[in-house]
């Protein structure tokens, strides 16, 4: 939604939608924020628990059966899976999205990597789809005034239309852009500990023939997992840049990183928002 910073100032109902990358501030913003007036919905979350809830524990339990001691104890009914997944720690969705690679190091092959691809952009598209459903649910159920749906890093990847005019009709969307020193940081953390990312599958049909004819690779089980991702990250970054941009100047509003970075309170949050807003209007 578009508006003014008067009518986001005296709104007595606020709903926000954060985009950026991973990394650019959008949970730790979330948290700031009073968790008796702020329903924090998280969209990794819910696709976490619901959309992806019962593939993830498949693959969990598929590990567990190569092992004989727990298999016989899976098979008997004598233990159970479940995964502990929180707003904060949503491990159990990098585990099953996996890395292309040699399988004796962990590495998924092609076929079972796209598999997972589309499997987590079918479920962010419906965990976006879901917002309107839980303003209500905050507002009438648990009484919050307030809404921000912390959306996942690659919303900007979906390609869906609606989904984006859903979330506009909705929510003020907000892109955190990042700063060149936060880039840098964000290179160095893919470098140090790569972790598993959703890809458009253009964008990696093309980028893995590249990597594999840089590398000299034959077949994908034969690269460490570790290796494409890092490889990768630079320019899957900089290839989401345009499209937040995109959606931001046809949906909402951008507000650079580092002054995001210097919110402590709420009230300074709100103000942030509303000087974005008045100087866009």
């Amino acid at each position: 939604m578009k508006m003014s910073a008067k009518d986001f100032l005296t709104c007595n109902k606020k709903q926000i939608t954060l985009l950026g990358m991973s990394g650019a501030g959008k949970t730790t913003l979330a948290n700031k924020l009073s968790p008796k007036q702020w329903f924090h919905y998280s969209g990794d979350y819910r696709i976490g628990t619901q959309y992806l809830s019962e593939p993830i524990l498949d693959n969990i339990k598929q590990q567990a059966m190569d092992v004989p001691f727990l298999k016989d104890l899976l098979i008997s009914d004598s233990i159970y899976i479940c995964n502990n997944m929180t707003v904060d720690n949503l491990t159990p969705i990098s585990s099953f999205m996996g890395k292309i690679g040699d399988p004796a190091l962990g590495g998924l092959s092609l076929e079972t990597f796209k598999d997972r691809q589309l499997l987590h952009l079918q479920a962010e598209i419906a965990a976006m789809k879901d917002v309107p459903k839980f303003i209500k649910k905050a507002q009438n159920i648990y009484d919050y005034k307030h809404f921000i749906n912390d959306a996942g890093g690659s919303v900007c990847e979906l390609n869906n239309p609606e989904v984006l005019n859903l979330l506009a009709k909705h929510t003020l969307i907000i892109y955190i852009k990042t700063s060149e020193e936060q880039e840098q940081l964000l290179f160095d953390r893919a470098q140090q500990d790569p972790k598993p990312l959703y890809y458009r599958a253009d964008f990696l049909d093309e980028n893995l023939k590249a990597f594999m004819h840089e590398y000299h690779y034959t077949h994908t089980e034969q690269i460490p997992p570790n290796e494409f991702v890092s490889w990768v990250f630079p320019k899957l970054f900089r290839a989401r840049l345009p499209r937040y941009q995109a959606i931001a100047d046809q949906y909402g509003y951008t507000v650079d990183a580092s002054a995001i970075a210097q919110v402590k309170t709420e009230a300074e949050f709100i103000n942030l928002i509303a000087q974005t807003l008045d100087h866009d209007s």
